[in-house]
């Protein structure tokens, strides 16, 4: 029997985790809804631990804690990014959105940080550069930016 995790990161919902995280982890593969008690759900994304607290109005989520997701492709990104929008999420910049439920995702594809990690610093720059202008990552934007080709 395998151990339960020690830390999860806790979201506060007023009333509908339960919802959002039955959302999530049927659009997150390799997600599953652990145990829910009362006010609490657990549940895992792609093997990351989380438990989401019914909580009620005191408090509101907010983009100071974000939900980081690498994708491996733009069919990916695009997916991902679609499917969190639907229903009233609401689109931000550099890869960024928030939800219907409020939760603020960063949807990152794998190219973005080896991009910007290159030893080519001019073309990190330029992809840097061309990064700052998107909502959601268009890869091969930031692929042409990092050859200098916009």
């Amino acid at each position: 029997m395998s151990r339960k995790p020690n830390v999860r990161t806790c979201l506060w919902f007023d009333g509908n985790g339960q919802e959002a995280a039955e959302f999530y982890v049927s659009q997150i593969s390799g997600s599953t809804v652990e145990v829910v008690s009362g006010p609490v759900v657990e549940l895992s994304l792609a093997g990351t631990p989380y438990m989401f607290l019914n909580g009620g109005p005191r408090y509101k989520l907010s983009p100071a804690a974000s939900i980081a997701v690498s994708t491996g492709d733009q069919a990916e990104t695009d997916r991902l990014w679609d499917v969190l929008l639907q229903g009233g999420g609401e689109e931000s910049m550099c890869g960024w959105l928030v939800d219907r439920f409020g939760v603020s995702w960063q949807i990152v594809p794998d190219a973005l940080p080896r991009l910007l990690g290159s030893d080519d610093r001019d073309g990190a720059n330029r992809a840097m550069q061309a990064m700052l202008q998107m909502s959601k990552i268009d890869i091969a934007a930031l692929e042409s930016a990092f050859r200098g080709e916009s």
